[in-house]
């Protein structure tokens, strides 16, 4: 695929030249990437998927699940995805938000945000971004049922494999635009989240 100013296809229908026949259009391949290790994570009520990058910022895997759930549980998932980030060297670290198909928030999506500010917090000064996640976990459970997965091998890896459909969507844009995908998340202070200092 190719990218070129506005305009690329013109007025017609007919697609703009081939590379070798059009020097002003622009791989996406050659567009700027930030070189380093991103992770990814698919917040779920029982269980937080992660998936990881290659450090060129174009191949991502899944990497882990870790074991969630309310009070205790999320605070250890978040610690200790802390560490993985930092054991991994990671430059960012990618939060998916669930939206509905209209884009509107609910519950899910009010919990990944506070998840996000509370990694922030932990991270700073690694960055933590919100990057839209429909259809990852569809398109996860899709995946692995082709790849021979039955629905009970499945719900063991589908939130890293959800993970790790989020974060391809994330370096594939980046490569796309130059830009870092998604929403820049701050990162929470003890005051912003009523803790004591």
């Amino acid at each position: 695929m190719l990218l070129r100013p506005s305009g690329a296809f013109g007025s017609g229908s007919r697609p703009a030249r081939a590379w070798s026949q059009d020097p002003g259009a622009i791989p996406v391949s050659q567009q700027p990437v930030r070189r380093g290790v991103r992770l990814a994570v698919d917040v779920g009520s029982v269980r937080v998927g992660v998936a990881r990058s290659d450090p060129g910022g174009v191949l991502a895997t899944p990497l882990r699940v870790l074991a969630s759930g309310p009070g205790a549980k999320a605070a250890l998932a978040r610690a200790e995805l802390a560490e993985l980030a930092i054991a991994e060297e990671a430059i960012e670290v990618i939060v998916g938000l669930p939206t509905s198909l209209s884009g509107r928030e609910g519950a899910a999506a009010a919990g990944a945000r506070e998840f996000a500010a509370d990694l922030a917090g932990r991270l700073a000064p690694i960055p933590v971004r919100l990057v839209d996640e429909r259809f990852t976990t569809t398109e996860a459970h899709d995946a692995l049922r082709r790849g021979g997965k039955d629905a009970r091998a499945r719900r063991q890896v589908v939130d890293a494999a959800a993970a790790a459909v989020l974060l391809q969507a994330a370096l594939d844009a980046e490569r796309a635009t130059g830009r870092p995908a998604g929403q820049l998340v701050p990162a929470s202070t003890p005051a912003d989240t009523g803790a004591d200092a």
